[in-house]
């Protein structure tokens, strides 16, 4: 193994390793925080971060240390069985990450565009319920989308000529598997179907409920500055202005991964030139930059996991 492919994997490795520690640490400190609350259930958005955190975790644990152990020389096949079987977990945990950053994006944009906020138990237990209800939309339909890998994937093994990627999966035969389509048109359809309704669509979504957000802030800036006193409801929304800037920061670092992961294999599916391999690499990296960098991200926008994981580095 060549000196510049020693330090790419090494600084692959770390980007690996960080996110998987980040996430596990985030779950970790949003259930602890959880149990030591009176009602002992997770407020909404932390509901949201959990899903966020373990499908990022998921993953990582699945797809992104194979393509590290794979950096690192060691050759690894599955059968042809189960690399439908991975082909479909890499698609379905790939598109809920990418659903489940929209929700959390659309329910601060909701949550500060709100007229009159309602406080209370019975109001925090339906959103926490419309929430579940998403969510289980979410990782249920994506599932669905998924099933197509059960078809359309195989292994092989030695040296192999990719002619399509789908960016929702791997960009490399990883651990021997491939997309096998009947046709390369039906390649190309699958590949661009994936393509507009898991990335595309909710990217462009993302920047909707960004833009929204933003409005809601400035308008609730100007509503601070012109009124003269601080009510719970003051207090409520600059809370919530607090948590929209971290969703925001959230939302930014997955649009720059995103368009560099899709900028190389779109180059790749469309061109072959001699960038390829220069690209790919930023894909290979860029694919992993959100998982490894989301974590710290939420623990340090967030509050209440902030404080919580200083008492436990003190403590």
């Amino acid at each position: 193994m060549s000196k510049v492919l020693t330090v790419e994997a090494i600084l692959f490795g770390v980007l690996v390793f960080s996110g998987i520690l980040g996430n596990i640490l985030v779950i970790y400190v949003v259930f602890q925080s959880v149990t030591k609350t009176p009602p002992r259930r997770l407020p909404p958005s932390d509901l949201i971060l959990v899903h966020l955190s373990l499908a990022n975790l998921l993953s990582s644990l699945f797809r992104t240390v194979p393509i590290f152990v794979s950096d690192l020389g060691l050759d690894l096949y599955l059968s042809s069985g189960w690399c439908r079987v991975f082909m479909l977990l890499w698609v379905w945990w790939r598109a809920v990450g990418c659903w489940v950053t929209l929700t959390l994006s659309a329910f601060q944009c909701t949550t500060l565009r709100r007229q009159n906020v309602a406080f209370g138990p019975l109001t925090v237990q339906r959103e926490r319920r419309r929430l579940w209800v998403v969510l289980g939309v979410v990782w249920g339909a994506n599932l669905a989308f998924s099933v197509p890998a059960l078809v359309y994937s195989t292994h092989v093994k030695g040296n192999a000529t990719v002619e399509l990627m789908v960016i929702s999966s791997t960009t490399r035969p990883l651990l021997g598997c491939v997309w096998e389509f009947p046709s390369e048109e039906q390649g190309t359809v699958f590949a661009s179907t994936s393509l507009a309704v898991n990335e595309v669509l909710p990217l462009v979504l993302m920047v909707c409920t960004n833009v929204a957000t933003l409005h809601a802030l400035a308008k609730h800036i100007r509503a601070v500055a012109s009124g003269g006193t601080h009510t719970e409801l003051d207090k409520h929304l600059s809370s919530e202005r607090k948590a929209a800037q971290v969703i925001m920061s959230l939302v930014l670092l997955f649009v720059v991964c995103w368009v560099l992961q899709v900028a190389a294999v779109t180059y790749y599916n469309h061109n072959r030139g001699h960038h390829a391999e220069g690209l790919l690499t930023v894909s290979h990296f860029s694919s992993s930059l959100f998982v490894g960098f989301s974590p710290l991200v939420v623990a340090l926008g967030h509050g209440k996991l902030r404080r919580k994981i200083l008492s436990m580095m003190l403590g």
